[in-house]
Parts: C-alpha cells; sequence; structure tokens
C-alpha cells in the first residue's frame, strides 16, 4: 500500500510540474516573472518547514501525518485547479496555495522517511528502498512524458485538478497502513529539534555527506535549471537535445534503484559517495562540446549511481538511527542537502554570463568532484560498516484488531 501510494502521489507529482508553469504562463498578464514567483513560493517552504516537519513526524502517528500532509496537499493544487480554470487567478492567491503546496512536501518527506522502517523488517531495507525508488522514478517519468499530452487534451488546470486526485488515493491507502503507535511526549518542539541535532552532529559520516550534497545538489541545479538549457540552445540544437540528455538521466535512475536494491556492500556510505563522482562526467562532456549520444549515455550512467547513492544513503540512516528520531535526523539530511540549491540556481545565470557558460559548467564539475574528494577525507565514510539493528518494531498483523484512535491522534 505505500509503494502504491506514493507511485500514484508521483504520478500526480509529474503531470503538476508541467502543469504548474503552463498554467500560470497561459494566465492574462502573466509573465516569467510571475511564474518565478509563485515557483518560488512552493518552493521555498519545503526548506523552511522541513525541520519542524521531523519534529512533528517524531511526535506522533508518522502515517497519519502523511496522510495529512496528501489532503492538505490536494487542498492546495485543487484550489490551485479551480483559480486557473477559472481564468480569473490573481497573484497573492497563487503564491498562497503555492506556499500551502510546499508546505505539505515539508511535512510529507521527512514521515515517509522514517514510515518505511515501521512497515519493513531490518533486513529487507535496502531491497524495499529500491522498489520504492523503482516505482517512484518509473511514475515520475510517465507522469512527465504523459504531462504535455495531458495539457494539450484538456488543459493545464485539469492536468492540476488530476494532481490533487492523486493525493486524496495516496491519502486513503496511507490511512490504511497499521503502524506501531507512539507514546506522547512530555519535551517540548524545541527540545525535540535540539536531539534531533545531537543525533545528527555525533554522527561524522552522517553530517560530512549532507555537508558533500549542499555542494553537490546546488551544482546539479545549476546545471539542470540554467546551465544544461543554455548550452543545448546555444549548440546542440535546442530543446529536443536537452530532452533526450535529460530522458537518458530519468531511465537511468530506474536502473539504478533496481540494481541498488540487490547489491551487498560491506561500507555502504563509502560506495554510495564514491556514486557520487559520475554526477560531474555529463557536465565536464557538456562543458567540452561532445557529442549529445556521448552526454546522454554519460547522464544515463549518471542516473544509475545517483539512485545506487540514495538507496544505500537511506537504508544506512534508516539502520544507524535510532527510529524514535528518525524523521529529525532525516528532516537535518533535507535541510543541510538543500541549502545551497536556490543558490545554486541564483547564480548560475550571472556567472554563465560573466565567464561563459561552458566554463560555468566546468566550475559545477570540479566543484562535484572536489566535494566528493573531501567527503573521503572522513574516516567514518570510509569504515562504516552496517550495524545489526534489533527488530523493535511490531508487525503491524500483531496489533489487535479492535486498535482505535486516541485522543492525540495516534493508534493504540
Amino acid at each position: 500500500m505505500l509503494a502504491s501510494a506514493r507511485t500514484i502521489s508521483v504520478l500526480g507529482n509529474g503531470f503538476a510540474r508541467v502543469a504548474l508553469g503552463f498554467a500560470v504562463l497561459a494566465l492574462p498578464g502573466a509573465t516569467p516573472g510571475r511564474l518565478s514567483l509563485v515557483l518560488a513560493c512552493q518552493a521555498l517552504p519545503q526548506l523552511v518547514f522541513i525541520l519542524a516537519g521531523g519534529v512533528i513526524a517524531d511526535r506522533m502517528s508518522r502515517a497519519r501525518l502523511m496522510m495529512v500532509a496528501d489532503i492538505v496537499g490536494a487542498g492546495a493544487y485543487a484550489g490551485l485547479a479551480g483559480l486557473v480554470l477559472s481564468g480569473h487567478a490573481p497573484l497573492i492567491p497563487l503564491c498562497v496555495l503555492a506556499v500551502v503546496a510546499g508546505t505539505a512536501t515539508a511535512l510529507f518527506s521527512p514521515a515517509m522517511d522514517g514510515l518505511v522502517p515501521l512497515v519493513v523488517a531490518a533486513d529487507r531495507l535496502q531491497r524495499a528502498n529500491g522498489l520504492l525508488r523503482v516505482c517512484t522514478n518509473t511514475s515520475l517519468l510517465l507522469g512527465l512524458a504523459l504531462s504535455g499530452v495531458a495539457v494539450a487534451w484538456i488543459g493545464a488546470g485539469w492536468a492540476l485538478a488530476l494532481n490533487s486526485a492523486s493525493f486524496i488515493v495516496s491519502a486513503i491507502l496511507t490511512a490504511r497502513l497499521r503502524v506501531p503507535g507512539r507514546a506522547a511526549k512530555r519535551s517540548s518542539g524545541w527540545d525535540d529539534l535540539k536531539e534531533g541535532w545531537r543525533e545528527f552532529a555525533s554522527r561524522q559520516w552522517l553530517w560530512v555527506v549532507v555537508a558533500q550534497y549542499a555542494v553537490v545538489v546546488a551544482a546539479l541545479n545549476a546545471n539542470v535549471g540554467v546551465l544544461g538549457p543554455l548550452v543545448a540552445q546555444e549548440d546542440l540544437g535546442g530543446a529536443r537535445a536537452w530532452s533526450l540528455i535529460v530522458g537518458a538521466q530519468a531511465l537511468g535512475t530506474i536502473a539504478g534503484a533496481g540494481l541498488a536494491a540487490r547489491v551487498r556492500v560491506n561500507r555502504p556510505v563509502l560506495v554510495a559517495v564514491l556514486a557520487t563522482f559520475p554526477a560531474a562526467l555529463p557536465i565536464a562532456l557538456l562543458a567540452a562540446s561532445a557529442p549529445v549520444w556521448l552526454i546522454a549515455v554519460a547522464m544515463f550512467c549518471s542516473g544509475i549511481t545517483s539512485d545506487v547513492f540514495a538507496v544505500l544513503w537511506s537504508t544506512t540512516i534508516q539502520r544507524e538511527v535510532p527510529e524514535e528520531a528518525l524523521s529529525r535526523v532525516s528532516s537535518y539530511d533535507w535541510f543541510g542537502s538543500l541549502a545551497f540549491a536556490p543558490l545554486g540556481l541564483l547564480v548560475a545565470g550571472p556567472v554563465a554570463g560573466s565567464v561563459g557558460t561552458r566554463e560555468a559548467l566546468a566550475g559545477c564539475a570540479a566543484l562535484i568532484a572536489m566535494a566528493t574528494g573531501a567527503a573521503l577525507l572522513s574516516p567514518q565514510v570510509r569504515r562504516l560498516t552496517p550495524t545489526p539493528r534489533p527488530q523493535t518494531q511490531r508487525k503491524p498483523e500483531a496489533l489487535p484488531k479492535t486498535a482505535s484512535p486516541t485522543a492525540d491522534g495516534d493508534t493504540a
């Protein structure tokens, strides 16, 4: 049910990524600046509220929080669809609904990371994470592929409405999950946040890789969001060539997730960090004016290794971090990794205008390689081996059939 819920909601998100842009631009008086503002209003809350999402997820039923986040997201996209279909969409309501949608994502992500160990036995975590990545990557690719057709046939407003419906289906499936209850906490949210920080900061391998990915994600964002399309437009033949390159990476992520579900390694963090190096290759090839087919092959390989990293990383955190603090630690992971992402988009254009697009791409490739090399200097990154984790969670079927919600919303 969890995999089905994620597959359906991510399929809807694939529609929304394309539909929202076309929907805003199709409105009377629309400008690129207006679109940027709406998208920024959606992205910023995901960073601002992610730590609060981790605290809440560790204080209540994670499945219940995910269900609530899905319902909030469904309402936000339903509102956006209604505004677009009406043909009258003032900027302020669009921005408010975008903020609500971004906040729902911030609440959902840490809860999702902490839920997997509650529904899967410890020795199957890697396979489960791989399965989830295969499902969501395939679903996102399908959603992106069909979104253009949907927008052309039924319009951007109805495509946004389909995303809202996918969130409702996801909420229904998530609500059927039966997971252990959580005892009420007497500590404050601030104390919980500090405790989560201690868990995060006490693991060198964890904060080192998060610091690495703060740089890596910023460089990747600059490439995919600004520099790659620029060089494709200038020298590679435009949007068609860039679509081929990005599509190759998406196919690689599906293959990579399937591989990562089966691979067995003694030092998962070391392998995960090493798997980051190939991300620099397609960016370097773009800078070197390589043929489109060669860049696409490199992007396919980068997609494979990126999901090897993602599955090994998620599984290691779920095994090494105590379950009761897992969502808070995950929120610090999200926050740190995304901290410089907006900056990468912000400076990519001016840097390309100042030193040249290809020089900026070469700089991004160098940043990825240097950040990854620096992460390898950490002894824990190189030496951490999986810690056998006792089966602390109850099996879902072991819950009494008469279990009912308690006053604080958890399952007794």
